[in-house]
């Protein structure tokens, strides 16, 4: 399997397909054993598409240390650079948002166009939904009270209405397949410690390359009003909406053409 040692952890990581580079940082709980991933998607058949498990999470290694914000997002360039890359175009997702934000301040000659999908910046600016407050729920009891948040038309009236898919997003999201794996339980939390204080308000008019902020109109995670915020405070961002909710990107078939669409602008 391939890995990446970077020294102070070593990363599991995918690559495939041709074309520009693209490096694609995913959110919180991400493994790329869950199927489908980004690899079944369009966005594989347009680039040079990279992925890995972020430190605690998937196959990649789990040190038993505080993890910060700064770590995911030396970790990303770290792997950058043992694929032999020197800059990359960039998609964050939720918490791979976040890190993505961070990646681009601490290492901007790294990112060459950035898309923001679904994340939020802390601070000022506001946080995404906290889920470090929820982490004692587990499986169908996490899955229900996450389900309206998550796309916020799925509220008790939609559930009465939809039993089937219903049952169905409750299954889903109670999934856990690799729960009983040694460091499982402590990798997803340091993970959620990191993500509490991840706050990029005041630096991120820093950011230099061009930047699109995708976004769900009914997102209860990464709030509306809180892409707004970020898109003006990113100089020159643009911000895009999309139909659904924190996983807009596979309920709205327009969000990854969107997405490639500006990360090949010229």
């Amino acid at each position: 399997m391939p890995f990446a040692n970077l020294g102070s952890t070593d990363l599991y990581f995918e690559r495939a397909g041709s074309g520009l580079p693209l490096l694609f940082i995913s959110g919180t709980g991400g493994d790329l054993r869950n199927k489908p991933n980004v690899f079944d998607g369009p966005l594989a058949k347009g680039f040079d598409l990279l992925a890995y498990d972020q430190r605690g999470l998937g196959q990649s290694g789990k040190p038993d240390v505080p993890y910060a914000m700064a770590d995911y997002a030396d970790d990303a360039a770290g792997l950058m650079a043992d694929q032999g890359w020197d800059e990359a175009l960039v998609i964050g997702v939720s918490f791979g948002g976040m890190v993505a934000q961070e990646l681009a301040l601490r290492h901007p000659g790294r990112v060459k166009r950035l898309v923001l999908a679904c994340t939020s910046p802390g601070g000022a600016g506001g946080a995404s939904f906290p889920f470090h407050e929820i982490e004692h729920l587990r499986g169908e009891a996490r899955a229900r009270y996450l389900i309206p948040i998550s796309d916020t038309r799925r509220d008790d009236a939609w559930a009465a209405a939809h039993p089937d898919q219903y049952a169905l997003f409750v299954a889903l999201g109670a999934a856990d397949p690799y729960a009983d794996e040694p460091g499982h339980a402590m990798g997803a939390h340091r993970q959620l410690e990191a993500r509490r204080g991840h706050d990029t308000w005041d630096r991120l008019p820093q950011i230099a390359c061009p930047v699109m902020i995708a976004a769900g109109r009914y997102d209860g995670i990464a709030l509306p009003a809180t892409q707004e915020k970020m898109a003006a405070r990113i100089p020159g961002a643009k911000l895009q909406w999309f139909e659904g909710g924190h996983l807009f990107i596979i309920q709205d078939r327009t969000a990854a053409p969107a997405m490639a669409a500006f990360l090949t602008k010229a």
